[in-house]
């Protein structure tokens, strides 16, 4: 149940969200930081 869960979530994530993995982890704003770090905890959790 909680999979399939955070398996939407990434779906969403990924059409809403916008991408970063083109710029340098150093000179992202916090805000983006955050978003970088709440995607990659939503990645973890769909494929634990």
């Amino acid at each position: 149940m909680q999979k399939a869960v955070f398996k939407i979530l990434l779906k969403i994530n990924k059409a809403i969200l916008p991408s970063l993995y083109k710029k340098d982890p150093l000179k992202l704003t916090t805000f983006q930081k955050a978003i970088l770090g709440y995607r990659y905890w939503v990645l973890t959790q769909s494929l634990n």
